[in-house]
């Protein structure tokens, strides 16, 4: 242990004044400490203190200071050991901020290899690099001779661009005065309150329940449905609360209440018989919330609220919908800059041969015991395959035919629509914005149907619907893909229903379950172009399957090749050729007997 002290004080002299230091660097004294054996020094070590007059002075006490090379043309880190910034770091000879006297006490001592700054070690197929071992014949032939600053590793981690940090969209901005919150909504953003705080809606998490106090975000449309009964009944946010349009301004919300009359469709099961004494509530069945939006601004709101009675022992469905309509809309229809499909929007459908041309594409929602008779719709999303079905209730004495009728109509009333739009923006007074649904019949002229006399075996029963949506990428507006339907098919799959009972049959009903299946298939918007029979017979010569790609041997010398101007590449190719054609010509025995004769 070596202990180097001052006895003046440490504070820089003033005119006149004595027990002080007169400079900043107040001391300087150096050890110098000797391990020896038997006479024999076996290392050595110097010591350097340096003692410093307290001052003002702050920043790097050496003149030397660490610069950040361009990572373009050096290796990222050219100094790895240097790991404490305005100080030199011992045994590290790359710092730069080591003066030449620091370096003298550990110069013998260094770091070795890629942490002591040796951060272009040499590659193999350096010339230089040669070892006696492990080293083909042709090497000397084949191997690259260039400087170490040229290393193939050289700009590997760069990237070239500088992206800028942007807060979280879940985390709030901090308002430390009264004003101007924002300069505009971006996609995701979440929509803020007069009192700076989260619009929340309900909405479903990812694990299917219902969050209450779900942020809105803006330009993200959804559906929700959430159960709910009288105890755990909670209201949202209230109506009057102003929503910050985005601008720092606060716009009123447009509400219009009204009251559900068809009520079969939002209590979905009741768990008691109502009487007098039963206590009801007049509660939110649903809320649609309608955004109307300007660039990045909220223009206007308009909510539309049904109530309705709710008792104690039912079950409510409640249903919360936010919409964004563009201010440059009409007729309610969403005019986006891409007239595609965009996942999770509802297929378009329409019925040509009514009057009223607006039609349906939809799967069931079931509720409850999951009958078709209390199931609800809900609309074929985009891109979303889904299989969705419900129970239906057969007798041991239906008859077959009947029951194939009825079946027929249960899965015929989810399409309501003989066409459907090849885009999302389709006018329903074009017929080519449509394409026309192709029917597979679930019974033709060529199919024997099965009468059934057995009694509770009905065979050949439609009780599955398969709708195939056919689309394609035709292009891209702004970078967004644009897809579109090229074609629609509808065809059933039959099955055999037999009458499952207990012990006793009579007077007792079975179930049939239906479905219903949607299935997007994407293909290309034009056909690929076909294999020649070169490419089918020869595979070798095929550069995906094989690891030897012959067809790129040239690959220098074509346009695809960005490592070197086409001009420079071209000259060497040709400098190339030249040099071989050359050598192929003086190795042929006539070009000798030719010098010879013009040697004589």
């Amino acid at each position: 242990k070596v202990t180097v002290s001052l006895t003046r004080n440490l504070q820089l002299c003033l005119p006149n004044a004595t027990d002080c230091c007169t400079t900043p660097l107040c001391v300087v004294e150096t050890l110098q400490v000797l391990a020896c054996h038997d006479s024999v020094v076996l290392a050595h070590l110097l010591i350097q203190a340096e003692i410093y007059a307290n001052s003002s002075f702050t920043g790097n006490v050496s003149e030397y200071a660490t610069i950040t090379p361009n990572q373009v043309f050096k290796p990222l880190g050219s100094c790895p050991c240097d790991l404490t910034a305005g100080a030199c770091d011992i045994r590290c000879c790359c710092d730069l901020e080591c003066t030449p006297d620091l370096k003298q006490l550990f110069n013998e001592s260094c770091f070795t290899g890629v942490f002591g700054g040796d951060v272009n070690p040499p590659f193999d197929q350096l010339c230089s690099s040669q070892s006696m071992e492990y080293t083909p014949d042709w090497f000397p032939f084949l191997c690259v001779q260039s400087s170490l600053n040229n290393t193939p590793f050289l700009g590997y981690f760069y990237h070239g661009s500088i992206s800028t940090p942007r807060v979280p969209p879940f985390k709030i901005p901090l308002q430390t005065s009264p004003g101007k919150l924002f300069t505009g909504y971006r996609q995701g953003d979440p929509i803020m309150t007069e009192e700076n705080e989260y619009f929340t809606i309900p909405q479903q998490s990812m694990a299917g329940q219902c969050v209450g106090n779900a942020p809105v975000a803006y330009l993200q449309n959804f559906d929700v449905k959430c159960l709910t009964n009288l105890a755990s009944y909670k209201e949202g946010l209230p109506h009057d609360v102003r929503i910050n349009s985005g601008t720092g301004d606060f716009i009123q919300q447009n509400v219009i209440y009204r009251t559900i009359t068809d009520m079969g469709k939002f209590i979905t099961e009741s768990e008691s018989l109502h009487t007098a004494e039963v206590p009801c509530q007049n509660v939110t069945f649903a809320e649609h919330y309608t955004f109307i939006w300007e660039d990045k601004n909220i223009e206007r709101i308009n909510v539309t609220v049904f109530l309705g009675n709710l008792c104690d022992g039912e079950i409510l469905t409640q249903r919360f919908t936010v919409k964004f309509l563009s201010l440059k809309s009409t007729n309610a229809a969403e005019l986006f800059g891409n007239p595609g499909y965009q996942v999770g929007k509802p297929v378009k459908a329409a019925n040509m041969n009514a009057s009223d041309t607006f039609g349906n594409l939809n799967i069931w929602q079931p509720a409850g015991r999951g009958l078709c008779t209390s199931a609800t719709y809900t609309p074929v999303l985009f891109g979303l395959d889904s299989l969705s079905g419900c129970v239906l209730e057969v007798g041991i004495n239906e008859d077959c035919s009947l029951l194939r009728g009825n079946v027929t109509e249960k899965l015929n009333s989810l399409i309501q629509a003989t066409h459907i739009g090849k885009r999302d923006n389709s006018s329903y007074s074009d017929l080519n914005d449509w394409v026309e649904i192709i029917r597979l019949d679930p019974f033709n002229s060529d199919t024997n149907v099965s009468s059934g006399n057995l009694k509770g075996i009905c065979p050949d029963i439609p009780a599955n619907l398969n709708i195939r949506i056919i689309f394609a990428v035709v292009g891209a507006v702004q970078g967004i893909p644009q897809q579109e339907i090229l074609a629609v098919q509808i065809s059933y799959s039959t099955v055999i229903w037999q009458f499952q009972c207990g012990i006793i049959c009579e007077n007792s009903t079975s179930f049939l379950p239906i479905t219903a299946s949607v299935q997007f298939i994407k293909v290309p918007a034009q056909p690929p172009v076909p294999l020649t029979r070169f490419q089918i017979n020869y595979t070798e010569f095929d550069c995906n399957r094989n690891d030897v790609c012959w067809p790129q041997l040239f690959y220098p010398l074509t346009r695809f090749y960005t490592g070197e101007p086409y001009s420079q590449c071209l000259a060497k190719g040709l400098s190339l050729a030249f040099l071989v054609l050359l050598a192929a010509i003086m190795s042929n025995p006539w070009f000798s007997k030719l010098l010879n004769r013009f040697l004589v």
